[in-house]
């Protein structure tokens, strides 16, 4: 009986540890994380007196009533975000995308979670879309809508390394963050995108054109080939019908050209016995008329030459002895030329140094006068007076020769006077000169006497009036 109760109270205290140990044991899902709080548990990483432990991926023991035990969840969260931005140009955009996060593997980002998310773990998505919202708005603010459309890249991983510190913080890290789709309300894009599209529309419809240029050449090359094939058909077809109408008319004209061709060598035979005839009359005239006509007409031909160099030679011999007598009658004309030019030549310096000398001369005699006029005025004066006095006489009765008539009132005195006056007209010109040579210099004075040197001054004509023919 006591063996039954000491039995029964064994399995009894058995079952008891079981159910406490079920009680107390816990075990974490690899998708979560046991935060066990009650108790100051050291952990690496973390620091001392934290208030709480944390247990992933395996089991522990809490003390009911002790120990409290809470789950974090490690698994995936995603976010949706729709940020309404501007960016650097000022153009209004919306930026469409997704976050997936979640709560680090280490022990202090689940930390950082905990404090954070524990009671919240459904308020987590809408925490992390303000966090990148906000940056969102930062980044696309310093870029320019061409950047943004051509490089997402560049804005996603700003996006990302602006949020990592925060996300950190939180106990969080991002798995993937993708910018779906910029909205563009003010049709910014759609504006950006028109030329190119233009572009491409023109590209499409020049290939377009091309295609169909090169289709319509490769038709043209194809239908021009058939009409080549066409023609090049009718044209062996046209050939062998013409053999075939070459061939029929051949046969047909096959009895009409043997009798051609015997009348044929009936014409070649009579045309070689008269060539044959001809030949033989052509000797004949070459024996007798065309051999004799060769002999006289050579004979002619050899007399006409001989007779033709006879005067050719005669000629030649005349034209030479008339060049030997040009020549030498052109060099007696040259001698005789040369010899009156050097006549001429002594005889012209013969006279020019005659002349010089006579100038010489007469200026000397000039100068010897002009001296002795200086001198002697009276002298020089009654010289030339009395080596000109027969002219002077000449001159004077000069005056009387055109004198038909002429009326003397006083009768043999007036006659002589008239003389004497006439003689006497000179000595007065005398006078007058010798009072300008007074007065005159020196080269005046020589001037007057060349003049005297030279032929008299005429004496002044006088006229006698006839009064009557009673009248002497």
């Amino acid at each position: 009986m006591g063996i039954g109760i000491l039995a029964g109270g064994a399995i009894v205290a058995v079952l008891v540890l079981i159910a406490l140990f079920k009680l107390m044991w816990r075990v974490a899902e690899p998708n979560e994380a046991l935060i066990i709080s009650g108790s100051n548990h050291k952990m690496e990483g973390l620091g001392e007196g934290m208030g709480f432990r944390i247990v992933t991926g395996r089991g522990t023991l809490v003390l009911p009533g002790v120990q409290a035990v809470r789950k974090l969840s490690l698994d995936l969260n995603e976010t949706q975000l729709q940020v309404e931005c501007v960016t650097h140009q000022g153009i209004p955009l919306k930026v469409r995308g997704v976050v997936i996060f979640k709560v680090g593997d280490d022990f202090v980002s689940i930390a950082n979670a905990a404090r954070r998310f524990l009671d919240q773990q459904k308020l987590m998505s809408e925490r992390v879309h303000i966090v990148f919202a906000g940056h969102l708005r930062a980044i696309v603010g310093g870029l320019t809508v061409e950047d943004m459309i051509r490089d997402r890249e560049k804005l996603t991983g700003q996006a990302r390394s602006a949020c990592g510190t925060e996300m950190e913080k939180l106990g969080l890290i991002v798995d993937s963050l993708q910018i779906h789709e910029i909205e563009d309300p003010t049709g910014y894009i759609k504006n950006l995108a028109a030329p190119h599209a233009a572009a491409v529309q023109r590209d499409a419809r020049i290939a377009q054109a091309e295609a169909n240029r090169r289709a319509t050449e490769a038709e043209q090359q194809a239908a021009a080939r058939m009409s080549e094939a066409t023609r090049d058909s009718e044209i062996l077809q046209a050939g062998y019908q013409a053999e075939r109408d070459q061939a029929s008319a051949k046969a047909r004209q096959a009895g009409p050209l043997a009798e051609a061709a015997s009348r044929q060598e009936v014409v070649v035979q009579e045309t070689r016995v008269a060539e044959l005839e001809g030949h033989r009359k052509e000797q004949q005239l070459q024996a007798e008329v065309r051999k004799p006509a060769d002999a006289m007409a050579y004979e002619t031909r050899t007399l006409a030459e001989a007779e033709r160099d006879a005067r050719i030679s005669a000629a030649q011999a005349e034209a030479k002895e008339t060049e030997l007598a040009s020549a030498a009658k052109a060099t007696a004309t040259r001698l005789t030329g040369e010899a009156e030019a050097a006549a001429q030549h002594a005889k012209g310096l013969a006279i020019a140094e005659a002349t010089r000398a006579k100038g010489l001369a007469e200026a000397e005699s000039i100068k010897a006068r002009a001296a002795a006029l200086a001198e002697n005025q009276e002298a020089v004066v009654a010289q030339q007076l009395a080596e000109k006095w027969p002219e002077i006489v000449e001159a004077g009765a000069s005056a009387f020769g055109n004198v038909d008539q002429m009326v003397l009132l006083n009768g043999a005195d007036g006659m002589a006077e008239v003389f004497a006056k006439a003689l006497t007209m000179g000595g007065t010109g005398l006078g007058l000169a010798r009072q300008l040579l007074s007065t005159m210099n020196p080269g005046a004075q020589a001037a007057l006497g060349t003049s005297v040197n030279g032929a008299a001054p005429p004496a002044p004509r006088t006229e006698a009036i006839p009064v009557g023919d009673d009248q002497e």
